[in-house]
């Protein structure tokens, strides 16, 4: 991810545009996910019914018994549905998202705005125009837009790890103007200096 990021950071420069990014996480995402939803979710995705059954009797309607040498239990409902380290979760939070991010790219298509979104672990708005008020200005309408997706499939954003980075190799004095999106109470400040993203350190002129 981190040298995708710096390839289309370098291919906007090429075209004269400063490269904008917001990136945002979702609060507790799998014990957030609506599991009666997500059957129905991969029935409209095309899937076979016996995998719509796995995943619905998987998912929905657990239980367990303890046994201790003679004693066996009565039965205990074990609905906790996919932990985040199973070897399930990267399928099932790609699918349970997917047609949020269809619905998504479609109203962005429609408002002409040009944002990208990349999902990989935390999430990743990216703008790229001449104009940072521009860019802000995109990254705002986007971020409503998919909040707005996010709360009606049970989803919340994690405001407080919201961060916003710009790049850009201009020598002049660089302060980028906050982005303020309203409803988090105070705008989201830009960091002049450095950002780190899943692990890479990035500097705003790609120097290191």
């Amino acid at each position: 991810m981190g040298v995708v990021l710096t390839h289309f950071i370098h291919t906007g420069w090429v075209k004269n545009l400063l490269t904008s990014t917001l990136v945002f996480d979702i609060v507790q995402f799998f014990p957030s996910l609506n599991y009666q939803l997500f059957p129905l979710i991969l029935n409209k995705a095309g899937f076979n019914s016996k995998i719509l059954s796995f995943f619905y009797n998987y998912l929905v309607g657990r239980k367990t018994k303890y046994l201790w040498n003679n004693f066996l239990s009565s039965s205990f409902n074990v609905d906790i549905g996919v932990r985040q380290s199973s070897a399930l979760s990267p399928i099932l939070s790609t699918l349970y998202l997917s047609p949020i991010l269809y619905i998504f790219e479609k109203r962005l298509k429609i408002l002409k705005i040009l944002v990208f979104l990349i999902s990989f672990v935390d999430r990743l708005f990216i703008s790229q125009n001449k104009s940072l008020i521009v860019s802000n200005s995109h990254l705002f309408c986007s971020y409503h837009i998919i909040s707005s997706l996010l709360r009606q499939f049970g989803l919340i954003i994690k405001h407080r790890k919201m961060k916003l980075f710009h790049f850009s190799r201009s020598h002049r004095l660089f302060d980028p103007p906050p982005l303020d999106l309203t409803t988090l109470g105070s705008p989201i400040l830009c960091s002049k200096d450095t950002w780190c993203y899943l692990g890479f350190i990035f500097d705003r002129k790609l120097t290191f």
